[in-house]
């Protein structure tokens, strides 16, 4: 499983691709906590004081926003590609 971190993540992480080993057919949840897990530092960007997803970044799955397909219950398979988006600012 290849996991593409991008902007201020990418910067936070020092790495823009993790590569990551899933256990068989598994859930964009569990991805998430694997990779926390991996990278604390992720902690407080993905979950909030109660353990919910904080929604501050876009998790893409394939290219697609995981908000809508199936949220955090969207499965995810060994070949796919998951990106990470914080918010950006510009104008």
């Amino acid at each position: 499983m290849r996991i593409r971190a991008y902007a201020t993540l990418r910067d936070l992480l020092d790495v823009s691709t993790i590569q990551l080993s899933l256990p068989g057919p598994v859930n964009v949840r569990y991805l998430l906590d694997r990779l926390v897990e991996a990278h604390p530092v992720l902690a407080d960007k993905l979950w909030d004081a109660e353990g919910n997803w904080s929604g501050f970044v876009t998790v893409l799955l394939n290219g697609r926003s995981v908000e809508y397909l199936q949220g955090l219950e969207t499965p995810v398979r060994e070949e796919d590609t998951v990106s990470l988006f914080p918010p950006v600012g510009g104008g």
